[in-house]
Parts: structure tokens; sequence; C-alpha cells
């Protein structure tokens, strides 16, 4: 099955493969989101859990399907093979950080007082779905970079871009569920709670084929991308999932939830990178 999938794959354009892939990631998400049609109500335990396995599959992607390729193609180069994956990471989050600081959202459980980003007065539904997009952002561009590094003839190979883009994806099927349920939960309809929640994940085709078109068209700039887009995920873990994850008495659960998600990811890159 896996097999045959990256066969199909080799069939299409590098550009082609990562707008297949986003949209791939972006449907999973809208089946996420498509829990809202069944129940109303998920406990927190089980949001918390969700969340931790979001954090160990974005943690292991980032290690094991970005920073190590990153530095393993810097090998033999005249600068050390640490320096594009440090680089990258660093900017990465601080990409991040800027967008943050700029783009109104807010997290859940969070009243409309506690928005960050610039002022604004957008409905606090908008503020909450903005929060999820902006994760997807980083996730997006991860599979973009890798498409177009599996294209580049460089050591990264497309069952490393596929597994990538498969582990994005199994995530994105609880952030779906995260951001559907407390909305259908506040009093929304399912068909717009179940809009909103698919709506997050719109960036990542988008994200997917700009990520991908950068490295091809800057090849030098491949290991840099590949730690970039690391940097930016680890700083969605770190400043707002995790923190999520431990915020509602489920501290031990969302951990393990972590390592599973973890293991999860790391098996799929090492199975089929």
């Amino acid at each position: 099955m896996v097999w045959d999938i990256i066969h199909f794959f080799q069939q299409l354009s590098p550009l082609e493969q990562a707008l297949l892939a986003g949209i791939f990631t972006w449907g999973m998400t809208a089946l996420g989101a498509a829990s809202v049609f069944l129940t109303r109500e998920v406990s927190r335990r089980i949001l918390d859990l969700m969340l931790g396995f979001t954090a160990g599959v974005m943690v292991a992607a980032s290690y094991w399907s970005l920073l190590a390729p990153a530095i393993e193609m810097s090998e033999g180069e005249s600068i050390p093979a640490w320096f594009p994956a440090v680089i990258g990471f660093l900017l990465g989050g601080l990409f991040l950080r800027g967008i943050d600081k700029i783009l109104p959202h807010l997290q859940f459980g969070s009243g409309t007082e506690a928005a960050e980003g610039l002022k604004t007065s957008w409905r606090r539904n908008t503020l909450l779905v903005l929060a999820v997009t902006l994760h997807n952002i980083p996730e997006g561009l991860a599979v973009g970079v890798a498409f177009g590094a599996a294209a580049s003839g460089y050591t990264y190979n497309l069952p490393a871009a596929v597994s990538l883009a498969v582990g994005i994806g199994i995530q994105n099927l609880p952030e779906g569920l995260v951001v559907s349920v407390p909305l259908r939960r506040e009093g929304m309809s399912c068909f717009k709670s179940f809009n909103y929640g698919q709506s997050s994940a719109i960036v990542e085709p988008i994200s997917s084929v700009i990520g991908a078109a950068a490295v091809i068209l800057i090849q030098p700039i491949l290991p840099y991308a590949l730690a970039f887009a690391a940097g930016a995920m680890i700083f969605v873990v770190v400043e707002e999932i995790i923190p999520e994850s431990q915020r509602g008495g489920n501290a031990p659960l969302a951990t393990i939830g972590t390592m599973i998600g973890f293991s999860v990811m790391m098996v799929l890159d090492v199975a089929f990178g």
C-alpha cells in the first residue's frame, strides 16, 4: 500500500507532489473536524492525550525528517555540518515568533481579553481558529520542503517525504477535533464548527507549495530550509501545544500521548525514509 502511494507520487512533478500532500494533510484535519457530526463533547482527558500525541509527532518529525537530513547533506562542505541546521532552526523559531506577535489569535480556554498579536475587533471564534492556523503554517512548510528536497538529488528521498506527510496528516486528525468540538460545545452549529475546524488547515497546501518551490528554485538553501521548518514546528510545540496539553490536570496522560506520537513518527520515518 505504502509503496503504491510512493509509485503514484513518482509520476508527479515536485510541486504537484507538495500540493497533493498538503491537500492530504488538510483533508485529515477536515476528517478530525467532522467528529462534531457525531458528538458535541470530548473529555478533557482525551483532548490532552491528543494534544500530547500531536506534540510528539511534531518533535519527532523535526528531528528525524528535517534536522538530521539537514546535517547529513551539509557534511563535506566548506562550513561545519551543524551550521546550516543551527541557523535555519533559530530562524524558523524567530519567524514563528514574528507571526505570533502580528497575527491576532486566542488559545482555547482563554478569554477574549487574552488574545495575542495585534489588537483587533475580530470575534472569539475567528481568533480561536487563527491560533490553530498558526500551528499549521510550519507543518505545511515542512511537507513542501521535504518534497522539494526529494526532488533535489540530495540524500533526501521521496519515501522520506511521503512518510513525513503521512505523519503530519495523522496528527492533524486530533487537531481538527480540538478546534471543532470546543466550538460545538460553546453552542455553534455542527456545520459551522466543522467549517471552522477544517479551514484552520487551509494554509497547509499553500505553504507546502511555497516550501517546495523555494528549495527547488534555490537549492543551496535546502539544509537551511529543512532546519527552518523544524525550528518553526518546535516553537509551536514548546510555546503552545505542550503547555495547553498540561494545563487541564492530565499531565501524565498528555506526556504518554507525546511519547506515543514521537514513536509513531519515528517508526514512519525510519521504516520508509
